[in-house]
């Protein structure tokens, strides 16, 4: 049976990567519905449009998911299960771009601030804007939304997913960086636990 599995992330996100793990590991064949965002996922579940959500709620390094948590106030929903997952951040350009010529980083809050390190020692000065999603953001990088000499912080699959360059990898500021991903469900006052 096909579950729809709903990912607070674009394609190549940490949480299509948690979420593909996730299923593996219960043995769901999933349909994965790419949401953006943890509002998209629980107002999704919340809506029956999907039968299972993934969302990130705290980082080992960037601590707490606010969106999630903002998110998990407006919308009934009923957590399942966890996933701790280890992420690792690239910092990711249009091919041909180089270090000195980057202008921008872009990356969702938990990207920069498990980065703090490496941006402050390489790019002290260089505008840092938050954005909606990591894998987002690559996205956007490739399709033109941001300027050509932005980089991106997000996972090496979005690398191979929209053509862009890896310039620096494992660019978090110390291992384990591993995040907390739930797993939600429709709300029920009767709720199992996936087994």
């Amino acid at each position: 049976m096909i579950t729809l599995f709903g990912i607070s992330g674009d394609a190549g996100s940490f949480s299509e990567e948690a979420a593909l793990i996730y299923a593996k590991q219960k043995g769901i064949a999933p349909a994965l519905v790419h949401l953006l965002d943890m509002e998209g996922v629980l107002d999704a579940i919340e809506n029956e449009t999907i039968d299972l959500g993934i969302l990130p709620v705290v980082n080992l390094l960037g601590g707490l998911v606010r969106p999630a948590f903002l998110a998990m106030g407006k919308h009934l929903f009923t957590p399942i299960d966890e996933l701790w997952h280890e992420i690792n951040q690239c910092l990711l350009v249009r091919p041909g771009v180089r270090f000195h010529q980057i202008t921008h980083i872009v990356s969702h809050p938990q990207g920069l601030a498990q980065c703090r390190r490496f941006l402050q020692k390489k790019f002290k000065d260089t505008e840092q804007i938050e954005w909606i999603d990591t894998a987002k953001a690559a996205k956007d990088l490739a399709e033109g939304t941001l300027p050509a000499h932005a980089a991106v912080i997000a996972p090496a699959r979005c690398a191979q997913l929209y053509g862009l360059e890896i310039k620096a990898a494992d660019i978090q500021d110390s291992k384990p960086n591993r995040t907390a991903f739930i797993l939600v469900k429709k709300h029920t006052d009767n709720a199992t636990l996936l087994k």
